[in-house]
């Protein structure tokens, strides 16, 4: 996400960090730099000429020239300066309202409208704690009420019925008095995509506005987009109330112009940000966390965030007893640790919210990594339970058998013994005494150089 961005800005601001003295003239070749990498990135002009005079007025005052460590104080600059322009924080949804809270998604054709509607309806089941009912008002596009029943059906929402044949405020109305009988806390209402341009839909969504009176009306719009996006979403907002923005496919979007000029054109607030297809792929949108992971300093808050929700706590603990009683690390212990690894979204899902891990997540071949796991996972099914719990057993007849039904070669499960050996080892360590020292100097002397602290990489341990 934002890789192209990120890369320009890590680059140009590696060059200021470690400066003892910072002057008028480095610092105009500095911005120069990051105003072009903000422009390439698809940023608004308004909202570049903002940013870098925001930031050139901060940097030549007393805030930097005083400081010990300018380059540093220049780079938390730039870092606020972008929390600043996509908003500071975190703005939820205000579901404060008599039940059912209705909010009306509203959007162009393609944006991802019916596929946000399921998952923020997972969100506030699953997070929130809500009772929620969707609805589809999008009478004009085939099959898309049925799309929004069988999403429904998948993060296990309630989904009202309706025909194209019915009116959309009238499918609303109905949906609205259903969730009110039945003490649903949130009502999302779905409707059909439209241009800003054709006056007729957006009358239709005007109407349909005022006759539910929503508490939010969300426009959802694709990140890919670049700046159009805050440009189209002004457009909306010229015709609807909106109280904020879906920012979607921004897991696609290598510049990062449409998450950056949002707020500053439109004046709203993006409230959450989709990062994949999976239904389980939309987060609350926090400006500083993304700042962070733009200029390559990790979101550890969301990846802590994420573990919590999607690592299974009970499996987590009994690992855990199991290797402090030093009964060992067996292959059985590996698919657990993969599998979880691909519930918090992959190795480079996890590589880009670590800090020092971005310009490496971004020189890895992601697809290959990715590829990598799967084929672990495949060669461990592959064997029998007895393999798995004693890898020992595992001769030359097993290895080929395994590589048969694994579709794999022996030097790949070779590779996998290998590495599991090495595993086994610092779990080992782990269990002893002062375990968790040893445990991170073992996992240091296994990473790539320049990765064992310092400059760019993990802090030191």
């Amino acid at each position: 996400m934002f890789e192209n961005l990120s890369d320009r800005l890590t680059k140009t601001l590696r060059s200021v960090t470690g400066q003892a003295k910072l002057t008028e003239d480095n610092i105009k070749g500095t911005l120069r730099e990051v105003r072009m990498a903000l422009l390439e990135a698809d940023v608004a002009l308004p909202v570049v000429k903002e940013f870098v005079n925001g930031v050139k007025e901060r940097a030549i005052g007393q805030e930097v020239s005083s400081s010990l460590k300018p380059g540093q104080v220049f780079v938390k600059i730039v870092n606020e300066e972008l929390v600043r322009v996509m908003g500071e924080a975190n703005e939820e949804l205000n579901l404060s309202a008599q039940p059912p809270a209705v909010v009306l998604m509203a959007g162009l054709q393609g944006a991802g409208k019916t596929t946000s509607v399921a998952k923020l309806s997972r969100f506030l089941r699953e997070r929130e704690k809500k009772k929620v009912l969707v609805v589809s008002a999008d009478v004009y596009r085939p099959a898309a009420i049925k799309q929004l029943e069988t999403l429904a059906s998948e993060v296990g929402v309630d989904f009202f019925p309706s025909t194209a044949e019915q009116k959309p405020i009238d499918i609303a109305n109905a949906a609205i008095n259903h969730a009110r009988i039945q003490h649903y806390d949130v009502l999302l209402v779905d409707t059909a995509g439209r241009l800003h341009v054709d006056s007729d839909m957006m009358d239709e969504i005007k109407a349909l506005h005022a006759a539910i009176n929503p508490v939010e009306t969300l426009f959802v719009v694709d990140a890919m987009t670049g700046q159009d996006a805050a440009n189209t979403a002004r457009a909306f907002n010229d015709v609807l109330p909106l109280t904020g923005v879906v920012l979607t496919k921004a897991d696609g979007d290598a510049r990062g112009g449409a998450a950056l000029s949002v707020r500053h054109i439109t004046g709203k607030p993006i409230k959450f940000i989709g990062m994949g297809e999976k239904v389980d792929a939309l987060e609350p949108f926090h400006p500083d966390r993304l700042a962070s992971r733009i200029l390559g300093m990790g979101d550890v808050l969301s990846l802590i965030e994420e573990a919590e929700r999607k690592i299974d706590k009970t499996k987590a603990e009994k690992f855990a007893k199991k290797i402090k009683k030093g009964k060992g690390f067996d292959l059985e212990d590996f698919r657990e640790q993969i599998q979880q690894m691909k519930n918090m979204g992959g190795m480079m899902g996890m590589l880009d919210k670590m800090p020092g891990m971005g310009q490496l997540a971004q020189a890895a071949d992601a697809a290959k990594a990715e590829k990598g796991i799967v084929q672990m996972e495949s060669i461990i099914n592959s064997m029998t339970p007895a393999e798995r719990r004693n890898p020992d057993i595992i001769s030359g007849s097993r290895k080929k058998r395994i590589a048969a039904g694994s579709g794999t070669q022996i030097q790949d499960i070779n590779r996998l013994l290998k590495q599991h050996k090495q595993m086994s080892k610092m779990m080992k360590k782990f269990s002893g005494k002062g375990g968790m020292s040893k445990l991170m100097r073992g996992m240091k002397g296994m990473m790539p150089p320049g990765m064992g602290g310092g400059p760019g990489g993990f802090p030191k341990l």
